[in-house]
């Protein structure tokens, strides 16, 4: 008689990671939509409403890892009460103003109230996604800068300078944007249509993509190591190796 397969068996299939998900409450789109374009980017699913009550209603459809709150909408009391935010296995909530400024967060599975507030932490795109990566781990800021990195290569949010290594390297306000995108997706292929959301305010040409990129990989390449590479056919990315 053939032996019974063994129960104690295991997948040999690793688990892929799920997708966080993210719900913007945010009521001034200039806000909210370049944020939710730069999550996008960095790898979270977005919802965005611009009531709170609107928010309050699909939380209690369903779970999201972490919640971006503007303060100034009128309707903000209707989540303090929600069943989802005051559940032990709540999500964070990052606390922002209208106009970006980040206020402070609420790690998940504590009390849902605002008393975590931060008043007069800097409003900086990058802080918020560090933030935003931070909450979602369930870990705490420690000792962030305002700084983005890759090996030598540093971009600083707070002056909108950048450096390799000791070598300054001077950015006009579309190369910074760029090299901002790529450094927030290192080792991650973006294609031009993703660049060109983040980059410009209008939909660029496919040349004008080419050329910020050609003029951004030579400051920052220089006659070191490649880090902004081309994936023909695909887009570009940031990284120490050219990927096949």
């Amino acid at each position: 008689m053939p032996k019974p397969p063994s129960t104690d068996a295991v997948s040999a299939t690793p688990a892929v990671p799920a997708t966080p998900d993210v719900l913007l409450v945010v009521g001034e789109p200039r806000t909210s939509e370049p944020l939710a374009a730069l999550l996008e980017l960095a790898g979270y699913r977005t919802v965005a409403v611009d009531r709170a009550t609107e928010a309050h209603v699909l939380l209690t459809e369903r779970r999201f890892d972490l919640v971006i709150l503007d303060v100034t909408l009128p309707d903000t009391e209707a989540l303090r009460h929600s069943r989802r935010l005051l559940a032990p296995d709540r999500p964070a909530v990052l606390l922002l103003t209208g106009s970006g400024e980040f206020l402070g967060s609420l790690p998940g599975g504590g009390p849902a109230t605002a008393d975590g507030q931060a008043g007069g932490a800097s409003g900086r795109v990058a802080e918020v996604l560090a933030r935003v990566r931070q909450l979602v781990r369930g870990e705490e800021p420690a000792g962030w800068d305002g700084a983005l990195r890759y090996g030598d290569l540093v971009l600083d949010d707070a002056t909108r300078r950048a450096r390799r290594g000791e070598r300054a390297i001077e950015l006009t306000p579309a190369e910074y944007r760029l090299l901002r995108c790529l450094l927030v997706n290192s080792e991650r292929v973006l294609s031009k249509e993703q660049i060109g959301r983040h980059v410009w305010a209008d939909p660029p040409t496919d040349s004008a993509i080419e050329r910020l990129v050609s003029r951004l990989r030579r400051k920052v390449n220089g006659d070191q190591a490649a880090l902004i590479h081309t994936r023909r056919g695909f887009g570009y990315w940031l990284g120490r190796a050219v990927q096949p």
